[in-house]
């Protein structure tokens, strides 16, 4: 008879555990969803900020590049003596 019991005991004891660790997987499961979700939207945002970047780069150096041309078309003008549109012209 106290084998039995003690038996019992281990069984329940054992379907316990198992209970636990299946919340525990399921919270698990659920917060590696979470964390994923969260990199993806972190990886998001950087996409964004780099594209943000490279926009910004581009425009930056189209800004550069025609100071780059007034300052030549100015050099010339000044060179040749003439207007600085009649240097654009040639």
């Amino acid at each position: 008879m106290r084998k039995i019991v003690l038996d019992a005991a281990a069984t329940i004891g054992a379907l316990a555990l198992s209970a636990c660790s299946e919340a525990t997987q399921d919270s698990t499961e659920e917060a590696a969803d979470s964390a994923m979700a969260d990199a993806d939207a972190a990886m998001e945002d950087a996409g964004d900020a780099v594209e943000g970047a490279a926009e910004a780069t581009g425009e930056a150096a189209a800004e550069a590049g025609a100071a780059v041309d007034a300052a030549g078309e100015a050099a010339e003008a000044e060179v040749q003596d003439e207007t600085t549109a009649e240097a654009a012209a040639d």
